[in-house]
Formats: C-alpha cells, sequence, structure tokens
C-alpha cells in the first residue's frame, strides 16, 4: 500500500478532524453557557436540597465576570432550546447524503460548517430578541450541521481504501469527541473569566477560518485532487473498482428493505440515545446532584468525551489489524466492537446512578460508559460503507435521521422525569438509556452484515429477471 504520511487521504482525514472538531464545539457550547444565560432562581426550587449531595467544591476566589444577560427561562424552556438544534438537524440528513451523491461532499460539507458558525455569532443577538429566535438560530444551526456527515461519509465512499476504512474515518469522526473535549471546560472558562457571548463568538469565527483552509486544499475525489501523487491515486482507485454503482438512480426500494441496513438504524438510534441525553444534560446533573462549581463542571463533562476520543482511535487502529492481519470478517468486527461500544456503556450508566455522592466513582463510571461508547465509530457507525459504498451518504442520512430523534426527545423526556432532580429520577433517566443501549446492540449482532449488497453494485438491474 502506499505510505500514509503526508498523504493526500490522510491530508483529508485530519482536515476533516479539525472540521467535525469545530461542528461539535459550536453544538454544545450551548449547553454550558445556557447555565450562565438563566437566572440562577428560575431553573430549581429550593427545597430538594435535603436529598441532594452536600456543597463541596472548592470555592476559588477569583473575580467572575457578571456582565452577561440572565433571562428567566423554566426547565422547560431550557429542554426545548437544548433541543431545538435537532429539530433543524434531522429535515437535512438524507438531502444531505442525496445531495452528497450529486455535487460532491467538498461544498456541502464546507457550506455546512460555514453556515453553523455564522448562526453561532448571531445567537447572543437572537437571545436578546427573545426566545422564539434563539430556537430559531439554533434550529437554523442543525439545517447546517445536519449535511455534515452524509457528505463526509459520501466523500470517504471515493476516498477510503477497504482495508483502510476504519482508520481513516475514526480519525475524520473523533474530531467531534474532541470538540467535546476542548469546548466544554474552554467554554466554562470563557464564562467564568469573560462573558458568556464570547462562547459564541470565538467559535464561530473559528469555523468560519476552518472553511477556508477546507475550501483551498480538498477535493471530492482523487481523480480531481490537485497534489496527490500517481500512485495513490491508482492505489485508492484499484482499491474501490468492483465496490461501486455506476448507475445513476438511486435503488430506493431495496435500499429500504434491506435489513442490514435497519440493524444499523437500530443500533445508531440506541447508541444516541445514550449519548445525547448525557452530552445536553451532564453539566446539569454535575451542578443540580454532585454540585460541581461551573468551572469544575466544564472540565468534569469533557473528561468522559476525552476518554471516548483515545477510544475512537484505538480500536479504528485495530479494527483495521484484525480485518486485514488477522483475516477476520468484516462482520465479525463490526458486531464485535458494537457489542463491546453498547453492552459496557450501558452497564457502567446504571452503575453510575447507584453510587449516591461518590464523586470519584459517579465521574468515573460516567466516564468508562462513554469511553467504551467510542467502540461503535468501528462498529455500526462505518457498517454503511461496507453494506453499499456508492450510497453511503444516503445510507448515513437514513440512519442519522432516525438516530436523531433521541436529540429531540431525549433531554425533553430528561427533564421531565427530573423536575425535582432527585438521585432516583436521575435513575430513572440512567435506566431508560441502558435498556435502549441494550436492545440496539442485540439487534444489530442478530442482522449486520459486512458484505456489499446486491442491490449497491452497478448492473444489479440486470440479474433480478
Amino acid at each position: 500500500s502506499v505510505p500514509a504520511c503526508c498523504s493526500a487521504r490522510y491530508n483529508l482525514a485530519l482536515l476533516a478532524c479539525f472540521g467535525f472538531f469545530l461542528l461539535y464545539a459550536l453544538r454544545v457550547n450551548l449547553s454550558v453557557a445556557l447555565v450562565d444565560m438563566v437566572e440562577p432562581n428560575t431553573s430549581l426550587a429550593k427545597n430538594t436540597t435535603s436529598n441532594v449531595c452536600p456543597d463541596h467544591s472548592s470555592t476559588i476566589n477569583v473575580p467572575r465576570n457578571t456582565t452577561g444577560e440572565k433571562y428567566s427561562w423554566d426547565a422547560d424552556t431550557q429542554g426545548w432550546i437544548l433541543g431545538s438544534f435537532f429539530y433543524g438537524y434531522i429535515i437535512t440528513q438524507i438531502p444531505g447524503g442525496y445531495l452528497a451523491s450529486k455535487i460532491g461532499g467538498k461544498l456541502l460539507l464546507g457550506f455546512g460548517i460555514f453556515g453553523t458558525s455564522v448562526f453561532t455569532l448571531l445567537t447572543p443577538l437572537a437571545a436578546n430578541l427573545g426566545v422564539g429566535y434563539l430556537i430559531a438560530v439554533r434550529a437554523l444551526e442543525g439545517l447546517g450541521e445536519g449535511v455534515t456527515f452524509p457528505a463526509m461519509h459520501s466523500m470517504w465512499s471515493s476516498w477510503a481504501p477497504p482495508l483502510e476504512r476504519s482508520k481513516l474515518l475514526s480519525i475524520s469522526y473523533a474530531g467531534a469527541q474532541l470538540g467535546t473535549v476542548v469546548s466544554l471546560p474552554l467554554s466554562g472558562l470563557i464564562c467564568y473569566y469573560m462573558n458568556w457571548v464570547y462562547v459564541f463568538y470565538i467559535f464561530g469565527a473559528l469555523g468560519i477560518l476552518w472553511w477556508f483552509f477546507w475550501m483551498c486544499l480538498v477535493s471530492d475525489t482523487p481523480e480531481t485532487h490537485r497534489s496527490i501523487s500517481h500512485a495513490e491515486r491508482e492505489y485508492i482507485l484499484s482499491s474501490l473498482k468492483d465496490q461501486l454503482s455506476t448507475q445513476k438512480s438511486v435503488p430506493w426500494r431495496p435500499m429500504l428493505e434491506s435489513v442490514p441496513l435497519w440493524a444499523i438504524v437500530v443500533a445508531h438510534f440506541s447508541y444516541n440515545w445514550t449519548f445525547y441525553t448525557l452530552l445536553t444534560l451532564l453539566p446539569t446533573y454535575m451542578k443540580e446532584i454532585l454540585r460541581f462549581d461551573a468551572q469544575e463542571n466544564g472540565f468534569l463533562s469533557a473528561l468522559p468525551y476525552f476518554g471516548c476520543w483515545l477510544c475512537i482511535i484505538l480500536s479504528g487502529q485495530i479494527a483495521d489489524y484484525l480485518r486485514e492481519k488477522q483475516n477476520f470478517s468484516t462482520v465479525c468486527v463490526r458486531k464485535c466492537f458494537t457489542l463491546i461500544g453498547m453492552i459496557g456503556p450501558a452497564v457502567f450508566l446504571v452503575a453510575a446512578g447507584f453510587i449516591g455522592c461518590n464523586y470519584a466513582l459517579a465521574v468515573a463510571f460516567v466516564t468508562i460508559s462513554t469511553t467504551l461508547g467510542g467502540f461503535c465509530t468501528s462498529g455500526y457507525s462505518i457498517n454503511h460503507l461496507d453494506i453499499a459504498p456508492s450510497y453511503a451518504g444516503i445510507l448515513l442520512g437514513i440512519t442519522n435521521s432516525f438516530a436523531t430523534i433521541p436529540g429531540m426527545v431525549g433531554p425533553v423526556i430528561a427533564k421531565n422525569l427530573t423536575h425535582n432532580n432527585t438521585v432516583g429520577e436521575w435513575q430513572t433517566v440512567f435506566y431508560i438509556a441502558a435498556s435502549i443501549n441494550l436492545f440496539g446492540a442485540i439487534f444489530f449482532a442478530l442482522f449486520a452484515s459486512g458484505e456489499v449488497q446486491d442491490w449497491a453494485v452497478s448492473g444489479y438491474h440486470l440479474h433480478r429477471n
């Protein structure tokens, strides 16, 4: 094979990694800033402290900046604000995959992130105008981000040699975890020392900067790349020659009747239920139940995603090693990694609800739970490229549409179940997430496939009669 260092395909993976880094930074900064945007007394009745953990944060006496506007939004309004992103996000998934197969992933991904950055810059203005405007701006951010994963999957279908798939995709998508890791504590610090508006200004500006690099350095296919070596171009094209379809029409019907596709849908939905519930509500859980202040909160909320990031990178290397050197079948690797990545988190999440006020254990269990989830990136998460490389973008659009529903309902249900913020209420939230995870893992293990499906290869229509 062609050396990886400085190759066009690894450059693409790294730039994509930065892109997804920014996407997630733009997505989660609101979860942290919201704690600061809301007037303290509106979110919680004070009589519940009897059954919550004692205050324990070592107070650091730094003059805290309090110049940011405060809004009196109740818990339900906050739930809607946090969920609104996903209403936009779900709309552009399938169109995103379809468009990427028509106009190419480069422009789509580039403008998706560019648009999201622009709306992030407008967030403080929208919050001042009223809660309706804020919800609208977040939904528009969701529209922009919705096309990004399908566009990237679509680009990888022409860039990633089959035996390097887990490696390349795990590098590019690991940026999402890293974005969470960096932006949670950083947003906390920005809120603390500056003012919550800068959370939106700083990340928005970085997104626009990234866009310039992306537009200059990346191309949709190896054929059109300006500086790719001849050897690398040949290596990529020859490795993909039997896998891609040349037909122009999308085989919607056999695609939607494909059981391996539904296996991915169920796994994706289940995984995201836990992921989004934690992503949007972990800062709240840390603050209201474990009583950490915002500064500690940011770092501790970020720890699980740092673990997940490490796990994604490592498991991508291991998965391709098992397939290439140990001759494990693709489907075996995808199923094993999905089982570890979904059952592990379920067990530790339930455990986290049962250790009362043992802060160290609570943080450890939530961290292990999220870390193990990283195995899924080399499991169900890139299985679209195994079963139908030509339509990977569209397939990801389909599974991600279903997988966005938990982002819309999960936080709202969790907020509704935790009105009094008792430990018991949070246990229920963790129970629900764990059982959904378990179901998804078993379903995927039973019905997934690792082979290119008949309907995804050219000439499929000729063999049918």
